[in-house]
């Protein structure tokens, strides 16, 4: 029991190792911490649509449950933006904003709390779908989101947060669009309202702008000779928040504020479970995004400093993370690329670091809240903003991505013009789902590889591109380099009859692969190398055995060489053991290859004694 407990919770090994080894000078100093998690969590909840106070709930709690139960050392939890934006789709769909115009403080907190218990059904859904994949052991299923997918949707969702935080950096309350081409829709929105613009959000946005993204580029270009980041969102937000008090401009012009912030923690609180129907559609994709980026961003830092990520492991530390801060008014988490880069360039080493941070997200909630009370909103919009920038700077790799494969280009663009037309959700499914395709399709364009013995080796090599192989007339070696399913089996017969001269493939069927070669007498044996056949199905089975029937009646000797165990059972419930004996089967192309010669060299001998003895009879 003792053994099992300590295996579903990893970090505390490394905290005690942490712990020993730990040098004041060493942790994560608040100049770091503080601007990665407190300012964007605050941020982070605006796109979400619920009030500032729930980012640094969510930037506390996930913190500490994934600390305990995570075996990513590095990785560093909370708030990010793309599960922020999923989040807030679901939130305005379920609670859209009243058509009429100012509500009164008692309508605006109902509406907030509605939106909150919606926030946090969803985060309750996304992580119990993770608990129930871990329980299935279903962390395998991190694989089906390529790096095509994952960098195409982290850049379409930039071009979403940025234009969703157009009418706070304008100062423009509309309300928010969602569903298909709700981009689109928030555009012409922002165009039809422009002359309505706040002039001075305009300019508080400008100044914004004007500092975070030099600074994060400073940050970016010098981090090796800089000491530690440039604090820039600090800097920000203490500059904007004493502008706005001093000028009073909340009451003169209008500029929305963040407010008052609530001291202390909210009560534990179960989420409506009847909501969950309700926001069923919305968990799903949002837990699989949760598991497959933290999954994606462990691996790579356990790869940087050698260690190992189990991945069923992070499913329940994401899940338990999701479900168990949801009873504090959480909304969805999960690891953010962009802090965990700044904590481990501070030094953070271990899950140690995110305690730190929840230090002073704790300082932030129990004694600094009072000092946003003036930060205007528009400058956490222009922080969402200047977060993204790493996501914009994606697409630079598109030319390389051109150069190493056009199928993955493909996969990409395709995914990236869902992601911004139709809507995250959508987006995702359509770029998983093409994805998917390619695989599909590049495995029935496969074609068997005919070899031949490289000179002076036992080596069998494809034909294909080289001259210097050897081939013995009458044995045809061919090598089937793909799964052999029901979506294969098409081709696989139509390259065996081309191949072998069966039926009518020889007349119509131009050669698959290479210029077209004289045979100069017909195949006696072929050995099929199956090495490369992960798995094969039942139709596929029974395109073997029927391949079987028809060389044994062509008076072919077909054997089969370097059948994995896997396949080999398919292929004998299959009954290819009523056509083939035994004998027939080998473990390797060289052993085939071998009894196939003297198969021929036997052959010949009869065929030589057949016709002296015809001789001698005339």
């Amino acid at each position: 029991m003792r053994h099992d407990l300590a295996s579903l919770m990893p970090a505390p090994k490394s905290l005690g190792r942490a712990f020993k080894s730990w040098r004041l000078d060493k942790a994560p100093s608040p100049q770091h911490t503080f601007p990665s998690t407190s300012i964007p969590g605050m941020a982070f909840a605006l796109l979400a649509s619920v009030p500032p106070v729930f980012g640094l709930y969510t930037s506390f709690f996930p913190v500490l449950i994934y600390s305990l139960l995570g075996t990513g050392r590095h990785l560093s939890t909370g708030t990010f933006a793309i599960l922020s934006l999923m989040t807030g789709s679901a939130v305005e769909r379920l609670v859209p904003e009243p058509l009429v115009g100012n509500l009164s403080g008692t309508e605006k907190e109902q509406l907030d709390a509605q939106r909150v218990g919606v926030a946090a059904a969803v985060a309750f859904g996304s992580g119990a779908l993770m608990l129930g994949m871990f329980v299935l052991q279903l962390g395998v299923l991190s694989t089906f989101l390529s790096e095509p997918v994952v960098k195409a949707l982290t850049s379409g969702v930039a071009l979403h947060v940025l234009v969703s935080q157009l009418p706070s950096l304008l100062g423009l309350s509309l309300p928010r669009q969602i569903g298909c081409f709700s981009l689109f829709k928030t555009l012409a929105a922002v165009l039809t309202a422009l002359p309505r613009s706040s002039l001075a959000e305009l300019t508080i946005s400008a100044l914004s702008l004007a500092l975070l993204v030099p600074v994060k580029e400073l940050n970016v270009r010098f981090r090796d000779r800089l000491p530690t980041p440039i604090p820039g969102e600090v800097v920000m937000v203490l500059l904007a928040s004493v502008l706005c008090f001093t000028s009073s401009l909340d009451t003169r012009y209008h500029v929305q504020i963040v407010g008052l912030l609530p001291g202390g923690f909210p009560q534990p609180l179960l989420p409506n479970l009847a909501e969950l129907p309700r926001i069923l559609a919305d968990s799903l994709p949002i837990a699989l995004v949760t598991f497959a980026v933290s999954a994606s961003l462990a691996s790579i830092y356990a790869d940087k400093y050698s260690y190992t990520i189990d991945s069923n492991q992070e499913l329940l530390a994401h899940g338990a993370s999701n479900l168990i801060s949801s009873l504090f008014s959480c909304f969805p988490n999960s690891a953010t690329l962009a802090t965990t880069s700044l904590l481990v360039d501070a030094g953070g080493k271990t899950q140690l670091a995110g305690l730190f941070s929840c230090i002073v997200v704790l300082s932030v909630l129990l004694w600094l809240g009072p000092f946003f009370y003036y930060l205007p909103k528009a400058v956490l919009a222009c922080i969402n903003i200047s977060s993204m920038r790493q996501m914009f700077f994606q697409m630079q790799e598109l030319p390389q991505l051109w150069h190493i494969s056009r199928v993955d280009f493909a996969v990409w663009m395709v995914t990236w013009v869902a992601v911004v037309t139709l809507n995250v959700d959508l987006g995702l499914a359509v770029g998983v789902v093409f994805s998917m395709m390619t695989v599909v399709c590049r495995t029935q364009r496969v074609q068997c590889l005919a070899l031949g013995q490289a000179e002076g080796t036992e080596l069998y090599r494809p034909l294909r591109g080289s001259h210097k192989l050897l081939q013995v007339p009458g044995l045809c070696i061919l090598s089937y380099p793909t799964p052999l399913y029901f979506g294969t089996r098409g081709q696989f017969r139509r390259n065996l009859e081309w191949h072998l001269g069966l039926g009518e493939g020889e007349k119509e069927t131009s050669k698959p692969d290479g210029p077209t070669v004289a045979v100069a007498e017909p195949v006696r044996v072929v050995v099929l190398d199956f090495s490369a056949v992960t798995f094969a199905d039942a139709a596929g089975a029974r395109e073997v055995v029927q391949l079987a029937s028809r060389c044994r009646d062509a008076r072919i000797h077909l054997l089969l060489a370097q059948c994995n165990a896997s396949v080999l059972g398919t292929l004998t419930r299959a009954g290819l053991l009523d056509r083939v004996t035994p004998d027939q089967l080998f473990v390797s192309v060289q052993d085939a290859a071998a009894y196939a010669l003297g198969s021929l060299v036997r052959g010949s001998s009869t065929r030589s004694e057949s016709r002296e003895a015809l001789g001698c009879g005339k």
